[in-house]
């Protein structure tokens, strides 16, 4: 249930979902959001692929922190003891690092950045609506027009995984996955929960993403599967 808590002046006020603190800031929690985090149905297909199937001892890297939900319910939930959530939008950070301490997070290591082939920046629109920003400029005045171009650092993302060698991904990037996910070393991987985006790429993406998780030893896990929320698992 929703509580948005009265404090007292000079402290913010929170809605609760899940048993979790956001605090109320309206750039990011308009009404359609505030509505579903009140019914605890925010990002609900991808929140209960996630409670069913992320292991505590797990090594998550999560693409598309958006506004700190997934990584505070990894780590609060489940106690998930190391995250690494990647978002582009240097609006979001701030929310996003407010919803770590108002939960009391520890284990998340939060990445303003951008994965791709090789390193680089890339030019990030951020909008009215800061969950609508993206590397699209063209959307005219739609989520509140674009207040910002900000330039966000892209990572090469064989470095990231040699790095942090994950053994969960969870992934919403707006499409992005088509082209991100042929450029990951996919073998250290036992879990991939993502969101596909078939509008974005159709038919043709959405059978190349298959391929290359069944390639790589990923089955689909129906399960844990719902709609445009997909679970692949290794050895299940």
């Amino acid at each position: 249930m929703m509580d948005v808590s009265v404090k007292p002046e000079g402290t913010p006020k929170f809605i609760r979902s899940r048993g979790l603190k956001f605090p109320y800031d309206v750039r990011v929690i308009n009404s359609k959001r505030r509505t579903l985090l009140h019914k605890d149905a925010y990002e609900l297909k991808e929140s209960e692929a996630v409670l069913s199937q992320i292991k505590a001892d797990d090594r998550v890297i999560e693409l598309g922190a958006g506004m700190g939900y997934m990584s505070t319910l990894m780590a609060k939930r489940l106690k998930v003891a190391e995250i690494h959530a990647f978002e582009a939008n240097p609006a979001m950070i701030p929310y996003i690092r407010s919803v770590h301490e108002a939960n009391g997070v520890t284990g998340v290591t939060l990445h303003n950045a951008l994965l791709g082939d090789t390193a680089g920046e890339v030019t990030f629109y951020v909008r009215g609506d800061f969950v609508a920003s993206s590397m699209e400029d063209n959307l005219g005045d739609r989520h509140g027009g674009v207040i910002a171009r900000e330039t966000v650092p892209v990572r090469p993302v064989s470095e990231v995984f040699a790095k942090i060698k994950p053994t969960a991904l969870v992934c919403d990037i707006e499409g992005a996955e088509q082209h991100l996910l042929p450029l990951m070393d996919l073998s250290g991987l036992r879990l991939v929960i993502l969101e596909l985006h078939p509008q974005v790429f159709g038919q043709a993406g959405t059978e190349a993403v298959f391929r290359l998780m069944s390639k790589a030893g990923l089955t689909y896990f129906p399960k844990a599967s719902h709609g445009k929320v997909v679970t692949f698992k290794r050895g299940w």
